[in-house]
């Protein structure tokens, strides 16, 4: 969830190594005992026009808030991320690596994998990404089932070209994954039922329990499905993004997260804005799963 939505820059423009496994082979980025034994992280989209100006300044900035592991958006299809591909993968990784960072995962959009897969995934395994995440999919406004199984079809077939490519094709909840089919059913739970488990992962956004996404529920019913997940505190009173942990937040994040180390999570990304990410990184480190 964003100030300015991603669904709508993209829709404008037209199991690999674990967080987990880099970190038990570094004693240099020296965590704290946070929820999952995973670093915290955070998606870059919130400091997307800190990055354009700056990409290593912004890394530094995240680095001193506390964040071990980030989330990049794809320098090709959003333009805030255009400076971040200009480094080769090797200055990248030094970059990240100066600051005590790793990053793993990107986000890209459906149409740039349809289109440029071999040149994505060149780039993808240059700069030692693990998993590419679409952050949604399109469809028409009054889906039926049919449009949710092409759909499901569609992205089968690219996660077949990234899977062959030794890296992890992952699925994000918003948008039109929020919409229900005309027999009743909401988009999501069709792609769960449609999308090849052994190709397509999940990621899920915690604050699309706006839209009927409760966490918990889904982790648990569709255990095994899911490899990461964005992090916001959730005012459901307000009906407001807060930082997570804090006095307004309604979300119970033991559970939570007792639920995502059932489901398989292998990463964890705050995603708010930049002020709400540092303060939500305290109650992270001293919860206790």
């Amino acid at each position: 969830m964003r100030e300015v939505s991603r669904r709508s820059f993209i829709k404008s423009t037209t199991l690999g190594v674990s967080a987990a496994g880099i970190l038990a082979a570094s004693d240099a980025l020296s965590l704290s005992a946070d929820p999952l034994g995973l670093p915290i992280g955070c998606q870059t989209w919130p400091v997307r026009m800190m990055i354009e100006q700056d990409f290593p300044g912004t890394v530094k900035q995240l680095s001193d808030a506390g964040f071990r592991s980030i989330e990049l958006c794809s320098p090709f299809s959003y333009k805030q991320f255009a400076a971040v591909g200009n480094y080769k993968g090797p200055e990248l990784r030094k970059i990240l690596s100066d600051n005590g960072v790793i990053c793993i995962s990107c986000h890209f959009n459906e149409k740039e994998l349809q289109d440029n897969s071999s040149e994505r995934i060149a780039w993808a395994k240059d700069v030692g990404l693990k998993q590419i995440v679409f952050p949604l999919l399109n469809g028409p406004k009054n889906p039926t089932m049919d449009d949710v199984k092409q759909a499901a079809d569609a992205l089968n077939k690219v996660a077949e070209t990234v899977d062959a490519a030794g890296l992890q094709q992952t699925l994000h909840n918003e948008g039109w994954l929020a919409a229900t089919t005309t027999d009743g059913t909401k988009v999501y739970d069709g792609l769960l039922k449609y999308l090849d488990p052994k190709l397509v992962k999940f990621q899920f956004q915690v604050s699309e329990v706006a839209h009927g996404f409760d966490a918990v529920e889904y982790l648990t019913k569709y255990r095994g499905r899911y490899i990461s997940m964005h992090l916001q505190g959730w005012d459901a009173t307000n009906k407001k993004i807060v930082p997570i942990g804090s006095a307004s937040d309604s979300l119970d994040w033991k559970k939570i997260f007792q639920a995502a180390k059932k489901a398989g999570i292998k990463d964890y990304y705050v995603e708010m804005d930049l002020d709400s990410m540092k303060a939500s990184v305290p109650y992270l480190h001293s919860l206790k799963v």
